[in-house]
C-alpha cells in the first residue's frame, strides 16, 4: 500500500495522541506523522510545511472537535483562509459523540466526514480506502 506523505493529528489529549501515534506507526500508512495539541498549533504546522521540503503538507488531517485555545470549528474557519496550496488535505473531524448541532455547524466547512473516537485500524483503513483509493486489507 502506498503511504501518505504526511498525516496531521490535532487533539488536546496526550493519551489519545499517544495511542493514535502507536496505531499509525503500527499500520505504516504514512511517511510522517505530525501532531498538534489545538487548532492554533495545527495552523502553525501547516504554515511550516513545504511542497518539496522536509515537512510535506498533510494529505489527511484528523481533527478533534473540542479543544482549548482553538477548537476544531475555529481551525476550520481559519483553514479556509489559507492559500489554496495549503488546503489540499482531507479533513476528518473526530468526536466522542455526533451532536446534531455540531453536524449542522460544519455544513459549510471543508470536512470530508466525522469519526467517533477512538480511532481503530478499521476506521483508518476505511478513510484511506474512501478518500485515497487504498485497498481494504483482507
Amino acid at each position: 500500500m502506498r503511504k501518505l506523505p504526511a498525516i496531521l493529528l490535532v487533539d488536546d489529549d496526550d493519551t489519545t495522541n499517544y495511542l493514535n501515534q502507536l496505531l499509525f506507526h503500527r499500520l505504516e500508512v504514512t511517511e510522517q506523522l505530525l501532531v498538534a495539541l489545538n487548532g492554533q498549533q495545527a495552523l502553525a504546522v501547516l504554515q511550516s510545511c513545504q511542497p518539496t521540503g522536509p515537512v510535506p503538507f498533510p494529505s489527511l488531517i484528523l481533527l478533534d472537535m473540542k479543544m482549548p485555545v482553538m477548537d476544531g470549528f475555529d481551525f476550520l474557519e481559519a483553514y479556509t483562509l489559507l492559500p489554496d496550496e495549503q488546503q489540499n488535505a482531507v479533513i476528518i473531524m473526530l468526536t466522542t459523540s455526533l451532536n446534531l448541532l455540531d453536524v449542522e455547524r460544519v455544513q459549510d466547512l471543508p470536512i470530508a466526514g466525522f469519526l467517533t473516537k477512538p480511532l481503530t485500524k478499521e476506521k483508518i483503513y476505511d478513510v484511506l480506502h474512501t478518500h485515497f483509493g487504498h485497498p481494504l486489507p483482507n
